[in-house]
This record gives structure tokens, C-alpha cells and sequence, in this order.
């Protein structure tokens, strides 16, 4: 673009001269240029990214053109003035004067656009009207107004002083990234920014919303930024935890406006939206905006392989040539990427030696942490229930202790066991269930076995009480013998102390 700018100046110049009196040199130079010239094509773009693009050419000035220096500069059919009128060295001086170190392709076409009247143009090219034959001049090329749409940007007006020319396309639209990390609470570790994780309920899990700007932010005058998110039941959106950067600078929350469900309209659960962040930000061509927050893994949580979904998309300015900013301004989509996060469930089933169901048991479940410490993720009192669920659990080792025994039976000793789970780190399919690879339960001590469903998020496994022990005792026939026995004794006790008696009495 600036080259080509440079091109016109180079060209004004000369024209400008010509008109202001150097009369021989213009006469040679239109002799030169009569002789040299011949009608220029302008043809569509090769690059199949802009095959679905529709350019509108309009011409701004005419003249002789010799492949270095156009001559003799008239008004085209879509200047401001009537076609064939001559362009004074006053207007054509505008154009130099923008050419100066420190003005902006931007800054160049403002006073470029002062000399056109983009109405009917010459020509309309698309790939299957792929060249315009034009006569010698200078022409302003375009997208064609409400044709470029979806994940998609227009061109920067593309000026041209042509002899034959393919037009090369000046547009770039941002990329887009969602993310979240993954933690063992057991482990304390946690991964990079990846599609998948799993967490217990409870859990604040955190997220990041990531856009590298295009390489051509600087052609725009307004940009429009907008995140959207959409979040389904399972997970509770926090807006305090809302951290912005550019380029991993914080942004003052001042900077930008956060919208939630109460204030859309659209089914997003959230938008950060910057109404135009050249003013907002220091951001340049491909600087990265990150958008960091957690929301709360609830109750209402998928289990198992379905996983809960996150996805989110960008809203960007797409034309570098609109007068228009704010919300009105000309936008495009990228298309909405995807996270997902996972929770399961141990099931405990209380049972008796011959896998009979037993009532009257008790048990408390704990996760270890990191610290050495442990959690209680849930506590069931006794009853009637035999099968006992602890749900919203992800990876990590674990503590589950009988805290009531069934009377009779013997109380089992506290059992640790590990939950593990692979997830595909990039969600690369376009089925959730594909990300969940693999679920188990370990026990590291304790005699259970856990049979894994990876579609109901589960682990379920049979904590087996054994009954008390008969200890010795007496009883029967012994009892009767050993009542018989005493009973002479005290008959035999009784007649010694009667004789004894007699004795004394014959004396």
C-alpha cells in the first residue's frame, strides 16, 4: 500500500509540474507517454482466500501513462469532478503533501478519498468476472459494501497507478483461542492452557480468552473487540475474577465493559467488550488480549464422558475503511472454540461376605491435598442404605473410612485408593464424548476393586464387613455336671456338720 502511495506521489509530482507552467517538459513527456501507452488490466486476486471476495473498481483520475509517470491528469468518471476536467497543481500539491514520513496508510487515503465519488464504479470483479481492461489512470479498489461477513475481513481501499496490475488483497482478521487449565489437588499440578480438565464440584475453574490481533490493526481508525462465552448448566460464571492484559499487561477494568446473562440478549452467559480499543489500550499489529476468569463447577454438573461445555468466539471490526465505530461498526466472527470439564463419582456398595447387601454402615470420604491435609468431600450417616454415591470428584487420592459398623460386624480399616482419568488435551473431534479417554480406580490400601464406566463418570466397588469373631464359652451337658457336683458337695458339707453336732450334743 505505502509503495503504491509513494508511486502516486512520485506521479502527482510530475503532473503538478507540468501544470504549473514547465510546459516543454509536459509536452515531452506527453509525446513520450502517447507513443508508450497502452490500456492496463486489472485482474482478481490468485489467492483462493479471496475467492468469495467481490471488488469494486472505481477510476479517480486518468492521464498518460508510461509505466513511471502519469501525465496530463484529467478527472476520472469516478472523481468528485466531471470526468475529463483537469486537475490543478493546487490539488495534486494535497497529495504530495500527505506523503511525508509519519502519516499513516490511513492518513493517506483520507485525503485520497477527497478526490472520488465511490458510486457505479467501472468494474466489478469476481472469480467469474476475473479482469477489467482499463484505461491509463489511477483507481481506488474495494470490497464491495455487505459482502465480506463471517470469520472473514475487508480489504484496505487498494490504489493503484496501473499499467497491468493483479490486485493484492490488504486484509488480516484476528485469532481467536479458549483455554483451561487442569489441577491435581493431590499433586498441585497443574497444566498449560489446554481444551480439557477435570475438577471436583466446588471447584473454581479457570479459563483464559485469548485474541491476536490482525496484522493490519493499525489500518483501522475504531476497532471493535468483543468476547463472547456461553457456558453450560454445570458451571457458574465468576465476574470478579475478570483479569484483562495486552501482551500480559493488566488492563484497568475502566478500559472495558463487562455484560452478563442479565444484560444480553444474545445467549451468551458473558461478553467483554471494548467499544473501541485504539483508545482503550497500547495495542499494536498482532498484540495478544487475554481475558483470564474461573467459574464455579456446581451441583447441576454433567458426570461422566459428556462432560461439561464452555465455548466462546470473537466479535472483531472487519473494514478497515468504515467511517463508523462503536457498536454500529462493520464486524466479523470467528468461529466459537470449544473447552470441556470433567467430574465423576465413587460408589460404595456395603455388603456381607456372601455379597449380600448390609444395612447400619456408615462412611465418610476424604481428599488428600497437596499440604499433607485432607477435605471431606462428603459424610453419610447409618440407616437403612446399603449403596452409598460421593459425587463431583475429579482426579486424585482419596480416604474413605467407615464411621459406623453394622452390629456384629467388624469395622474395616480406613481405605485409600487413587482416581485417575485421561483427557484428550486437544479436543480435536467434533464429539464431546471423544475427549474423555480413560477412568480408574486404584486401591493403595484397603481389599476393594472398582469396575470404571466411562459414560456415567463412575467407579463403583463392594466394602465387605466381616462378622465378629465366636470367642470360647461353656454351656450344656458341662453346665448340668458341674451344677450336679456342687450339689453333693454342699449335701456332704451339710451331713459333717450335722454329725458334728450329734457328737457334741452325746457328750
Amino acid at each position: 500500500m505505502n509503495k503504491v502511495l509513494k508511486g502516486l506521489v512520485a506521479v502527482a509530482a510530475t503532473a503538478a509540474m507540468a501544470i504549473a507552467g514547465v510546459a516543454g517538459a509536459a509536452s515531452a513527456t506527453a509525446a513520450e507517454n502517447t507513443t508508450a501507452t497502452t490500456n492496463p488490466t486489472i485482474t482478481f486476486p490468485t489467492d483462493t482466500k479471496y475467492q468469495d471476495h467481490t471488488y469494486e473498481v472505481y477510476q479517480i483520475f486518468t492521464g498518460d501513462f508510461d509505466g513511471k509517470v502519469l501525465s496530463n491528469v484529467k478527472y476520472g468518471v469516478n472523481g468528485t469532478k466531471t470526468a475529463g476536467t483537469e486537475v490543478t497543481a493546487e490539488e495534486l500539491k494535497q497529495l504530495t503533501d500527505v506523503n511525508v514520513e509519519g502519516k499513516t496508510d490511513q492518513d493517506k487515503l483520507d485525503v485520497i478519498k477527497t478526490f472520488a465519488k465511490l458510486e457505479n464504479p467501472v468494474a466489478t470483479l469476481t472469480k467469474t468476472n476475473t479482469s477489467y481492461e482499463a484505461a491509463p489512470g489511477y483507481y481506488l479498489i474495494k470490497d464491495k459494501d455487505n459482502t465480506v461477513g463471517g470469520n472473514d475481513a475487508n480489504t484496505l481501499y487498494i490504489t493503484k497507478v496501473v499499467d497491468d496490475v493483479t490486485i493484492s488483497p490488504k486484509s488480516d482478521v484476528p485469532s481467536f483461542q479458549k483455554k483451561v487449565k487442569d489441577t491435581n489437588d493431590t499433586t498441585g499440578d497443574t497444566s498449560n492452557w489446554q481444551d480439557s480438565a477435570d475438577y471436583d464440584i466446588g471447584d473454581e475453574v479457570p479459563f483464559q480468552l485469548k485474541a491476536t490481533l490482525p496484522s493490519n490493526y493499525a489500518d483501522y481508525k475504531t476497532y471493535y473487540l468483543a468476547f463472547h462465552d456461553v457456558e453450560e448448566k454445570g458451571l457458574s460464571f465468576n465476574p470478579n475474577s475478570v483479569k484483562v492484559a495486552v501482551n500480559g499487561t493488566s488492563v484497568d477494568a475502566s478500559n472495558y465493559t463487562v455484560k452478563t446473562a442479565k444484560d444480553l440478549t444474545d445467549g451468551c452467559t458473558f461478553e467483554v467488550v471494548f467499544t473501541d480499543l485504539k483508545t482503550a489500550v497500547a495495542a499494536t499489529n498482532s498484540s495478544e488480549i487475554t481475558v483470564d476468569y474461573t467459574s464455579t463447577l456446581t451441583a447441576n454438573a454433567t458426570l461422566g464422558n459428556q462432560g461439561n461445555v464452555n465455548k466462546a468466539m470473537l466479535q472483531f471490526s472487519n473494514n478497515p475503511n468504515s467511517e463508523q465505530g462503536g457498536e454500529s461498526t462493520p464486524t466479523g466472527k470467528t468461529p466459537w472454540d470449544k473447552v470441556i470439564v470433567f467430574t465423576y463419582k465413587v460408589v460404595v456398595n456395603k455388603v456381607k461376605q456372601n455379597n449380600e447387601p448390609l444395612k447400619g454402615a456408615a462412611f465418610k470420604l476424604e481428599k488428600k491435598l497437596k499440604n499433607g491435609t485432607t477435605k471431606t468431600v462428603n459424610e453419610f450417616i447409618a440407616g437403612e442404605d446399603t449403596s452409598f454415591t460421593f459425587s463431583g470428584l475429579d482426579d486424585g487420592d482419596y480416604v474413605l473410612t467407615e464411621t459406623t459398623t453394622p452390629a456384629g460386624y467388624n469395622t474395616i480399616k480406613p481405605i485409600t485408593f487413587t482416581v485417575t482419568a485421561d483427557h484428550q488435551v486437544e479436543w480435536t473431534t467434533g464429539e464431546r464424548t471423544d475427549v474423555l479417554t480413560e477412568l480408574n480406580g486404584k486401591a493403595a490400601s484397603g481389599e476393594i476393586t472398582f469396575t470404571a464406566d466411562k459414560t456415567a463418570g463412575s467407579l463403583t466397588t463392594n466394602v465387605v464387613n466381616v462378622k465378629g469373631s465366636n470367642l470360647p464359652s461353656t454351656g450344656g451337658m458341662g453346665t448340668t455336671i458341674l451344677y450336679a457336683a456342687g450339689a453333693a458337695i454342699v449335701l456332704v458339707a451339710a451331713f459333717g456338720i450335722a454329725f458334728a453336732v450329734r457328737r457334741r450334743n452325746a457328750r
